[in-house]
């Protein structure tokens, strides 16, 4: 079978893998759709396990079961991720399933970037593998783990009906949290970017209104937009040191800020203690998603709760992996790119 493989962001290359063999237990997905997630273009994290065929937001039929694999059969189109948690330890029985240690260590192989995968039994059995409802195409399907990953940020945040939102960072999950925070009922949400095509996007998405992140007086002109008083919810999208400053300064008195982008390691970040200390502010991150939380993010796919069609900006074929990773990295005029390996 053909695979991207991964080098590094302007080195993916198209070569040839057997197709993987499965055992008890375990599914083989003739992969159909896979989205590039800006996870895919850390290079400082992604090199380190070079050559490697990445892609994890995976939508495919299944091609095989393997012996005593229950509720799949050949044929049945699904959802699948790659992490999913034990159950059973510490961190799962109280509800923090992405910080379990068997998460952060499990799988599928090769990755999403590929014609098959093999997807282990841990997985199938963990939740791990969805059934996708015969009115979602496999496109809208790619999106349940990018949202789940915003689903379980929202709820960890308590996101409440009439709350005004600010997202920092309108990228791919700055537009899913936009979306998501208006269909939980947001009073008003409002964007940055330093990008004019991400806050039209931004815009688009449900935002009241986006503001470049680089103009004087920022968050004096946030404030003003919410009728002069700060933000009950900050979410940022964004890993640029000065928007968790920005954060802090436009959080209401006892509001909640929301750590979603991930920074490089060994970036320090300003902290203004008197502003987290006098205004009370929660400060939280989040990490991942849970079966609970693909399943929440797949059902407002269905019900159109969420729309994610309009996100998306690229279809390719396998051939042209390293062409989504620069659409990607670059930022530029694309949002949402879907590699399509049987192309």
């Amino acid at each position: 079978m053909r695979v991207a493989m991964y080098y590094n962001n302007k080195d993916v290359r198209l070569e040839e893998m057997g197709v993987p063999e499965i055992g008890a237990g375990e599914v083989l997905v003739k992969v159909i759709a896979s989205g590039v997630c800006g996870s895919d273009v850390m290079e400082w994290y992604r090199i380190k396990k070079a050559p490697i065929v990445l892609g994890h937001e995976v939508t495919g039929d299944i091609a095989a079961v393997g012996e005593g694999v229950d509720g799949f059969t050949a044929g049945d189109r699904v959802v699948f991720t790659h992490h999913v948690p034990c159950h059973d330890c510490r961190h799962c029985q109280a509800g923090q399933q992405t910080l379990c240690h068997t998460l952060h260590n499990t799988t599928f192989y090769p990755g999403g970037f590929s014609e098959y995968v093999r997807v282990p039994k841990i997985n199938v059995d963990r939740g791990g593998v969805i059934k996708l409802p015969d009115s979602m195409s496999y496109e809208t399907g790619t999106f349940t783990e990018p949202l789940g990953c915003a689903v379980r940020g929202q709820r960890k945040m308590e996101m409440k009906p009439g709350a005004s939102v600010l997202v920092l960072g309108s990228g791919l999950s700055g537009l899913l949290h936009i979306k998501l925070a208006m269909a939980l009922g947001a009073g008003r949400v409002v964007a940055t970017d330093i990008s004019e095509y991400r806050l039209k996007a931004a815009v688009d998405a449900g935002a009241e209104l986006s503001f470049n992140a680089l103009e004087d007086g920022l968050v004096e002109r946030l404030i003003e937009a919410n009728d002069g008083r700060g933000y009950d919810q900050v979410i940022v999208c964004t890993a640029v040191p000065i928007a968790f400053q920005q954060a802090l300064q436009a959080a209401d008195a006892g509001g909640v800020v929301l750590l979603y982008a991930i920074n490089t390691p060994g970036t320090e970040v300003p902290f203004a203690i008197y502003d987290f200390y006098h205004k009370g502010i929660t400060l939280m991150n989040t990490y991942g998603a849970s079966p609970l939380d693909l399943q929440e993010a797949l059902a407002l796919l269905q019900h159109g709760r969420v729309e994610v069609d309009s996100l998306i900006t690229h279809r390719l074929p396998l051939a042209e992996t390293v062409e989504g990773f620069q659409l990607t990295v670059k930022a530029q005029n694309s949002m949402k790119v879907i590699i399509e390996p049987q192309k």
